[in-house]
């Protein structure tokens, strides 16, 4: 082939080359679907596509084991009502990131786990604990930030007693099967006051019980009452896409 026919030959390849590449990114570009906007919010506003369930107004989004929500309200500020039970959220839910924040009492004589003590429940069954561990480094399984007493976190990023702290938790549920057996562990992720301490760990089952977990997607959670008088303020979730069963 003389010297002439190769250019031409090489010149229709590449025309051809750049052509399908062209048409390789003209779909990548129909293909790709952007994301849909929000408004983030701040420390003190929650984002537009969250649902709002404590802005210091009401518990109108609460509900008590024993019938009404009957936990303190004052100051924009909730607060366990000692002996009057768990708060459960009428809403249920499935995969969430759930923000809160919340408040360990600065003067009592209590001491361990009876200090500052209260915890979320997902799936009222899985716990992510709430507790007064500021420079206390007892029971790693039971302290702040932990699964408890499954997933010891990746630090004590704790807060003195008295001074505000915050919770951003992904929550991913297990998937259960017809049977209600389940066949793929939910995860948590949690940030501390903005630090990392769970990374997407399995949950290995209900706290502190082997009964059976309800193979519901959506179920309510709720804010434990253990006897302290934890306060919480801002809490929001957002709805996420479930997570695809592998």
């Amino acid at each position: 082939m003389t010297s002439g026919k190769l250019f031409a030959a090489g010149s229709l390849a590449a025309a051809i080359l750049f052509t399908l590449c062209m048409q390789n990114v003209a779909w990548n570009i129909q293909a790709v679907k952007a994301p849909r906007a929000i408004e983030p919010g701040s420390a003190t506003k929650a984002p537009s596509d969250a649902i709002v369930l404590f802005d210091g107004k009401n518990l109108d989004e609460w509900v008590g084991r024993k019938g009404a929500a009957s936990w303190t309200v004052k100051d924009e500020i909730m607060t366990v009502a000692p002996g009057q039970g768990d708060m459960y959220t009428k809403r249920k839910f499935g995969d969430i990131q759930l923000h809160m924040e919340w408040r360990t009492p600065a003067a009592t004589k209590r001491k361990g786990e009876s200090k500052g003590n209260s915890g979320i429940k997902f799936h009222s069954a899985y716990e992510i604990q709430v507790l007064d561990n500021y420079k206390n480094q007892s029971n790693p399984k039971g302290q702040a930030g932990s699964v408890y007493k499954q997933h010891v976190p990746l630090v004590n990023a704790c807060r003195p007693p008295g001074e505000w702290q915050t919770y951003d938790i992904v929550f991913r549920s297990p998937y259960f099967d017809k049977d209600g057996k389940r066949v793929k562990m939910g995860t948590f992720t949690v940030f501390h006051n903005g630090i990392l301490v769970q990374d997407k760990v399995n949950i290995l089952g209900r706290t502190n019980s082997n009964r059976p977990v309800a193979p519901d997607y959506k179920q309510p959670f709720f804010l434990q009452d253990h006897g302290s008088l934890v306060s919480y303020r801002n809490i929001w979730v957002r709805e996420l896409k479930r997570a695809p069963l592998d």
